[in-house]
C-alpha cells in the first residue's frame, strides 16, 4: 500500500514507524523521517495542496496527522477526490476545533464533562472568574496545539490568559475544573462503530512533579495499571459511542481517531477535551505495542468497513508489557523554544527515537522546534519501560535542552489510585 502521512513531528513519525513494509511518504516531514519514509514538501494549511501530492504519489491513502489540515477541511477535499483519508470531516473535527461545539455535542449525548461558560469580550471576563473559582480552568475555544490552557489558582494569571486569547481573536472557555487522574484514550470510529486503543497517560506540566507552565506534552506511558478492570470499556460506553452516536444524528459522522482526554473522579470519568487526531505524545507510546498493521486499520476507517475488518480479523493485538516516551525539549520550550542547536548521539532507528523538531544545517542535525525528539522504551513493568526510555535519552546531547526526570512515577510508586 502506498501511505501518505501528512504532518511532521513525533506522532507521524510514529504513524510511520508503526506502518513499515508500505510504501511511506510524508510531508513536510523532518530530518529523522527519511529512513523510514519519502519526505515531501507541502502547505498543511492547504487542502488542495495536499490532494494534488496526494495524486501525484498515487497515494492508496492518505493519513492526516495534526488538526490544523483537518479543521481546514483537508480531509473533505480528499474524499471529493476519491482518495480514501484517514481522519473527520471538517464538521467533524470542530470536536476540537471548537471546545464549546464539543459542549453542545457531550450535552446531548448526555456524556459528563466540566461546567462552561463562553466569553468573547474581555469586559466579561470579571464575572466569569468570580462564577469558577479559585481553581480556575481557561481555555482556547480554538486550536492551541495543546497549549491553550491554563489551570491555576492564581486570579491574575488566569485573567491574563483570558484576555490574551480574546486579544489574538478567539472565545474563552471557563470551566469548573475536574478532580481525579487524567487518562488519554484514543478510539477509531467509523459513524457508531468504536475501537479502542490501549489507554495512556500524558505529562503537560514542563517540569518534574507537575510544576510549570503547560505544553504539548512531555511524556507518556501505556497501559495504565492504576486503571480499573474494565476502565477502557466505561470510556467507550459512557463517552465515545454516545458523542459518535450523536454525530450521526447529526448528519455529521465521525471516520477517523477521536481522543478522549478524561478526568477520572469520585463519579467516574469526566471529558476534559477532545482531538480529533492522535495526541503527541501519547501516540508514540501506545504505537509502540501495536502489532496489528496499522496501514490496514487505517485503510478500513477510511473506507467505511471497520466493523468488517474487526469481525474478519478480530479485535486489535497488542505486544505484552508496557512502553513509555520521554520528550526532549529545547532550552526555552514552550514559552520561547531555542532552535538551532545541534544534535548528537544516536538518534537514527525509529524504535527507540522518534523525531518531531529536527532539520538539517550545513550537514549537522539541529533542532528546529520545541519538542524535539521522543525516546522510546519497552519493558515487561512499567518501571522497565520508563528505565529503557531515559537509557536512550540520556545519550544524545543538545545544548541548553532538558526531559522531565519523572515520567510516570507516580504510577511506578502506586501514588495513582481510583
Amino acid at each position: 500500500m502506498r501511505v501518505l502521512v501528512i504532518g511532521s513531528g513525533g506522532r507521524e513519525h510514529a504513524l510511520l514507524n508503526a506502518m513499515q513494509g508500505n510504501e511511506l511518504f510524508v510531508a513536510p516531514g523532518n530530518a529523522g523521517m527519511a529512513n523510514v519514509a519519502e519526505v515531501h514538501a507541502v502547505d498543511v494549511n492547504d487542502p488542495a495542496a495536499i490532494v494534488a501530492l496526494a495524486r501525484e504519489l498515487a497515494a492508496d491513502l492518505v493519513v492526516i496527522g495534526p488538526e490544523i489540515p483537518l479543521v481546514a477541511g483537508a480531509a473533505d477535499a480528499l474524499r471529493e477526490a476519491g482518495i480514501d483519508v484517514f481522519g473527520p470531516s471538517q464538521a467533524a473535527a470542530a470536536l476540537e476545533g471548537s471546545k464549546a461545539f464539543a459542549k453542545e455535542v457531550m450535552a446531548a449525548a448526555g456524556v459528563r464533562t466540566a461546567s462552561a461558560t463562553r466569553v468573547e469580550a474581555a469586559a466579561e471576563i470579571e464575572a466569569a472568574l468570580d462564577e469558577y473559582g479559585p481553581r480556575y480552568v481557561v481555555k482556547d475555544d480554538g486550536l492551541a496545539g495543546g497549549k491553550g490552557v491554563v489551570v491555576t489558582e492564581d486570579r491574575r494569571e488566569a485573567a491574563a490568559h483570558a484576555e490574551a486569547v480574546i486579544a489574538a481573536g478567539n472565545p474563552v472557555l471557563f470551566e469548573s475544573f475536574l478532580e481525579g487522574p487524567e487518562v488519554s484514550l484514543f478510539c477509531l470510529v467509523d459513524g457508531e462503530m468504536v475501537v479502542p486503543l490501549q489507554p495512556a497517560q500524558d505529562h503537560k506540566r514542563a517540569y518534574d512533579g507537575d510544576e510549570g507552565p503547560n505544553t504539548g506534552g512531555m511524556g507518556a506511558y501505556t497501559p495504565l495499571p492504576w486503571l480499573p478492570e474494565g476502565g477502557v470499556q466505561v470510556l467507550v460506553d459512557d463517552i465515545a459511542r454516545p458523542v459518535a452516536r450523536e454525530m450521526v444524528n447529526r448528519g455529521v459522522p465521525y471516520q477517523g481517531l477521536l481522543y478522549i482526554g478524561a478526568a477520572w473522579g469520585p463519579e467516574g470519568p469526566a471529558v476534559v477535551e477532545f482531538n480529533a487526531r492522535f495526541g503527541d505524545p501519547e501516540t508514540q507510546a501506545v504505537l509502540a505495542l501495536l502489532e496489528s498493521p496499522l496501514a490496514e486499520v487505517l485503510q478500513a476507517v477510511a473506507q467505511g468497513r471497520l466493523a468488517d475488518y474487526i469481525a474478519q480479523s478480530g479485535e486489535l493485538k497488542w505486544r505484552d508489557g508496557y512502553a513509555a516516551t520521554v520528550v526532549l525539549a529545547a532550552e526555552g520550550y514552550p514559552q520561547a523554544a531555542k532552535t538551532g542547536g545541534a544534535i548528537t548521539g544516536p538518534v537514527d532507528d525509529p524504535a527507540t527515537v522518534l523525531h518531531a523538531g529536527t532539520g538539517t544545517q550545513g550537514g549537522q542535525l539541529v533542532a528546529t522546534g520545541g519538542r524535539v525528539l521522543n525516546a522510546i522504551g519497552r519493558g515487561a513493568t512499567l518501571e522497565e519501560a520508563v528505565a529503557d526510555a531515559y537509557k536512550v535519552i540520556e545519550k544524545i546531547g543538545l545544548p541548553g535542552s532538558f526531559y522531565r526526570k519523572d515520567i510516570a512515577r507516580p504510577a511506578i510508586e502506586g501514588a495513582i489510585s481510583l
